[in-house]
């Protein structure tokens, strides 16, 4: 093992030993056995895939490494070693090291776009790189360090003065798109950042997390609503970007999560979510960036469940009872709530 990566798994162990309160082993299951059984019964194919139940079956990047973080957070040793063996023998194709976004049962090959999603390689390097720590297991911090560097090296890129996270390496760019460059504000994996700069440390990554939160912050002067749309055209001031719908959706609901559970409790950034997302029966809206209207309103349990979090980070209201207990409906709630139990046991038990 080099010098540098030697020194970036100490420090990564340093950063494991912040994510386990005071008093509590790293090995206590963050989340339930019983939460554990029920969503991999429904979601975690016996070959190793984690399935999206509402987008035909298909398996991401994005999953698998949701799949990693959280039987990382069960402690459940032999389901990530599954998740992993299938990320790594059938969506790690790129000649970049990095994963292939999108594997299609039905397709033939089962990748059927080899472009990455940067969020996805994120999430898959750091829940290996957790794992190889507290497991003790340099085959998996190794792992997590070729990802990093490999998102270091392709998946960044500098806009004025920016350093942001293309949301894949390809189609994205300034080169790419009459709009471009084109982000998505919440492929900011935050807590995960501070692992990367371990793991990759000639990277700009404490460039990317500052940029990330400034950039949010000029994202949400783009509507009356105060809300970041989904996908944002910086080719000149941010804009809804050409081609996708002018929404706050599913993807930027998940940004407050992402924040609280990597220690950022900057009220300012949070209030407009706050505000915003929820309705008076603590529905998540989508939001019509334009009219600031609401276009929908999502009940699911996953989603309800944010906007509770971040209310109870700041200002310690308990989370609801209904929102306390897991039954698995889609992938993508099922999986949000998962993280938000997980981080509101660690770190702020008062809430529930």
């Amino acid at each position: 093992m080099n010098i540098s990566l030697q020194a970036g798994l100490i420090a990564l162990a340093m950063l494991a030993a912040l994510i386990a309160p005071a008093g509590r082993s790293l090995a206590a299951p963050a989340i339930a056995p019983k939460e554990w059984a029920l969503y991999k019964d429904k979601f975690l194919d016996p070959a190793g895939r984690i399935v999206d139940n509402a987008n035909g079956g298909i398996s991401h990047s994005e999953g698998q490494g949701y799949g990693l973080l959280l039987s990382y957070l069960a402690g459940n040793r032999g389901d990530f070693d599954r998740i992993w063996a299938f990320t790594r023998t059938e969506m790690m194709v790129r000649d970049d090291g990095l994963a292939a976004w999108k594997w299609d049962p039905a397709a033939s090959p089962h990748i059927s776009d080899t472009n990455n999603a940067s969020d996805g390689d994120l999430l898959i390097a750091y829940g290996l790189a957790l794992a190889g720590d507290a497991w003790h297991r340099p085959d998996l911090s190794q792992a997590a360090a070729g990802i990093a560097t490999a998102l270091a090296s392709g998946s960044l890129e500098t806009v004025g003065d920016l350093v942001v996270l293309k949301p894949g390496n390809s189609g994205f760019a300034a080169r790419d798109r009459a709009d471009g460059p084109v982000v998505n504000p919440s492929y900011w994996v935050f807590e995960a950042l501070p692992a990367m700069a371990e793991l990759a440390p000639n990277g700009p990554w404490s460039e990317l997390a500052a940029n990330g939160r400034t950039l949010l912050v000029r994202s949400m002067k783009i509507g009356p609503s105060d809300l970041p749309p989904d996908w944002v055209s910086l080719k000149t001031s941010p804009a809804v970007a050409d081609g996708f719908p002018q929404e706050f959706s599913y993807n930027a609901l998940r940004i407050p999560l992402y924040l609280v559970r990597a220690g950022i409790h900057d009220r300012d950034l949070l209030a407009p979510f706050m505000a915003g997302m929820p309705d008076d029966q603590g529905r998540v809206r989508i939001v019509d960036i334009a009219t600031g209207q609401t276009r929908q309103l999502l009940a699911d349990s996953g989603y309800r469940i944010i906007p509770a979090l971040v209310s109870c980070v700041l200002d310690r209201k308990p989370i609801a009872e209904d929102l306390k207990s897991f039954q698995p409906t889609d992938y993508y709630p099922s999986t949000l709530q998962l993280l938000a139990l997980a981080y509101a046991r660690r770190h702020h038990p008062e809430c529930l």
